[in-house]
C-alpha cells in the first residue's frame, strides 16, 4: 500500500483528465493520475483535430494528448500509465487498487471516458482514423465532395448522416434491419434528404482499402448471404458508445447505459468523487467540452477539499 493519502487521484486521461490534472497541479494539490494502458483516450485514434481552439493548422490527436500531458506534468501532475482495477467508495479516504497496489485519496476525479462501439469487421483496425471514424462532427470536414457511408439505425446515425451532407457529395446509410430505433422525425429528415440513400438489410463484413486509405466496404444481406461492394472513401460507425464504468461496481450512481449521473455541478452521488468528460457526457462528446468539464471537476474537488479537510 502507498502510505501517503493523496489529495486528488484522477482516474483516466484524455482532455478531461489532463485538464483536471493541470488545474489541480497548479493549485499545489499534488495530484496523481492513473492514465490507463490506453493513455490519451479516444483522441489517440483521431488523425487530425481541426475544431479545438488555438490550433489554426489543426493537430494530430496523439500529439495534442502528449502536449496536454506534458503541460500538466510540468506543473507537478504525477502520471502512471496503469489501469485502475477497482475502488472502495464506501469510506474516506477513498481506496483505489492499481495492479494489486492500494492507494488512498481524499477525492477522486473519474475521467475514464466512453469507448465507441466498433463493428469488428475485417480490416477495421487498419483503417481506424484512416477513413473510418466514430465522430462526424470531429472528422466530417475531411470528406468534402466525397462519397461516404454511415452505419447505424438510431437517432445518432440519422443525425450524423444529415450533418455529413454539408460536406459529402453522397451519404449512404447502412442498417442491418429494415426497422429503425431512430425517432420518426430524425428518420424522415434523413430519408427525405436528396444526398442521402438508405440501404436496409446490409451489414459490413469487410473493409476495402489500398495504400491511399479506405476505398469501400463489402456489404452482406443477412437474409440470404448475398454480397455487394459499396465504394466510399469515408465511413462513420454510429452504433453507440459504452462508458468505461464497470470498475466502479455500482458504487456510484449511473444511468441504465452506465454513464455517471451528476448530482450537482461535477459531483457524483458520492460526496468527494467527481466526474468529467465522456464518462458523464451523453450529449456533446467533444475534446473541448471534455476539457472544460475537467477544469470544472478540478475546481470543484479543490473547493470540496477546502471545505471538508480544514
Amino acid at each position: 500500500m502507498s502510505d501517503a493519502v493523496r489529495n486528488v487521484i484522477i482516474i483516466g486521461s484524455g482532455p478531461a483528465g489532463y485538464t483536471a490534472g493541470l488545474y489541480n497541479a497548479r493549485a499545489m494539490l499534488d495530484p496523481l493520475m492513473f492514465a490507463g494502458y490506453m493513455s490519451g483516450g479516444q483522441l489517440m485514434l483521431t488523425s487530425d483535430i481541426e475544431n479545438f481552439p488555438g490550433y489554426p493548422e489543426g493537430i494530430a490527436g496523439p500529439e495534442m494528448m502528449m502536449q496536454l500531458r506534458e503541460q500538466a506534468e510540468r506543473f507537478g501532475l504525477e502520471v502512471q500509465d496503469k489501469n485502475v482495477e477497482r475502488i472502495d467508495a464506501s469510506t474516506r479516504p477513498f481506496k483505489v487498487w492499481v495492479e494489486g497496489e492500494e492507494f488512498q485519496s481524499h477525492t477522486l476525479i473519474i475521467c475514464t471516458g466512453a469507448e465507441a462501439i466498433w463493428l469488428g469487421a475485417e480490416g477495421e483496425d487498419e483503417q481506424k482514423g484512416r477513413g473510418i471514424s466514430t465522430c462526424a462532427t470531429c472528422d466530417g470536414a475531411f470528406f468534402r465532395d466525397q462519397e461516404i457511408m454511415v452505419i447505424g439505425g438510431g437517432d445518432s446515425a440519422m443525425e450524423e448522416a444529415t450533418f455529413l451532407t454539408r460536406f459529402a457529395s453522397k451519404v449512404t446509410v447502412v442498417h442491418r434491419r429494415d426497422t429503425f430505433r431512430a425517432s420518426k422525425v430524425m428518420y424522415d429528415r434523413a430519408a427525405a434528404h436528396p444526398k442521402i440513400e438508405i440501404k436496409t438489410f446490409r451489414q459490413v463484413t469487410k473493409w476495402l482499402s489500398d495504400e491511399s486509405g479506405l476505398t469501400g466496404a463489402l456489404l452482406e444481406d443477412p437474409r440470404d448471404g448475398s454480397t455487394e461492394e459499396l465504394a466510399v472513401t469515408g465511413a462513420f460507425i454510429a452504433i453507440g458508445h459504452k462508458p468505461i464504468t464497470a470498475f466502479l461496481e455500482n458504487q456510484i450512481e449511473t444511468d441504465e447505459e452506465g454513464y455517471i449521473v451528476p448530482k450537482g455541478f461535477s459531483m457524483t452521488s458520492v460526496p468527494g468523487i467527481f466526474a468529467a468528460g465522456d464518462v458523464v457526457d451523453t450529449r456533446y462528446r467533444q475534446a473541448i467540452t471534455a476539457a472544460g468539464m475537467g477544469c470544472a471537476a478540478a475546481i470543484d474537488a479543490e473547493r470540496w477539499l477546502e471545505e471538508n479537510l480544514h
